[in-house]
């Protein structure tokens, strides 16, 4: 089996270690892994602030990067989003419409394609003991239903992956809405925040998603929180048996 590795422009410029390690643990379980170096920005920036002429030239170039991929993978539940449901409106009444579809039937999000293409659900006992507060990012669980995957393969791995009251509340990231509502954003952020404390002491906190991992880091640095803020792919590295 061949996966393409689409890093996203937060996971390069952010959180190169996390794609190393979804490139390390595909390939542990026997994927060969390729990085189209012509890849760019998904466009779901330009998409978001209602560009679409600028997100349909950004996704064409990335339909043509993948176009003989078999697999393309994300560490990041947004950008998977973009290819796999908003692509399709880009290019709904265009030539590359089934092009567009081709790509979605075969993106996904990384924990997703371990368990629902690979049909992994144990990476090995590399969390034993660890307490973990998960963050559901909204693209991953709201548009593409994933949510008992990463959750799975934490729990199959040893960790106690900790009841949180609001692990499935916005960040209040959003992207370009983090922009245009500063304060809104920080509030929705500190708000989720503010919950952890009933989950009990936790190790740290995951995502699958660099923007709500930003978002989620910034706040805590701010309110002079203490806790580890970890990107899932290097996480679940960890429960594969790889470095933490």
């Amino acid at each position: 089996m061949r996966a393409s590795l689409f890093v996203t422009c937060l996971g390069d410029h952010f959180y190169a270690d996390a794609a190393a390690s979804a490139v390390r643990l595909l390939r542990k379980l026997g994927v060969e892994v390729d990085f189209p170096e012509a890849q760019t920005c998904c466009g779901q920036p330009a998409f978001n602030a209602g560009r679409d002429a600028e997100a349909r030239r950004m996704a064409a170039h990335t339909l043509e990067v993948f176009r003989e991929s078999e697999y393309v993978v994300l560490p990041s539940g947004s950008c998977a989003c973009m290819l796999r449901r908003f692509y399709a409106h880009l290019f709904h009444d265009d030539d590359l419409s089934g092009q567009a579809r081709h790509l979605a039937g075969r993106t996904f999000e990384l924990a997703e394609f371990l368990v629902r293409v690979l049909g992994v659900t144990d990476l090995g006992r590399g969390l034993e003991g660890r307490r973990i507060a998960y963050h559901h990012g909204c693209h991953a669980l709201r548009e593409l239903g994933i949510r008992e995957e990463p959750l799975a393969l934490m729990a199959n791995a040893g960790a106690e992956v900790v009841p949180w009251e609001a692990a499935e509340e916005c960040c209040g990231f959003g992207g370009l809405f983090s922009v245009s509502f500063p304060q809104v954003s920080a509030g929705m952020a500190d708000r989720k925040l503010d919950t952890l404390a009933g989950a009990g002491e936790v190790d740290f906190l995951t995502s699958a998603d660099c923007g709500c991992l930003l978002q989620l880091s910034s706040r805590m640095r701010t309110r002079g929180q203490d806790l580890a803020v970890r990107h899932l792919a290097d996480v679940l590295w960890e429960a594969a048996g790889g470095d933490s």
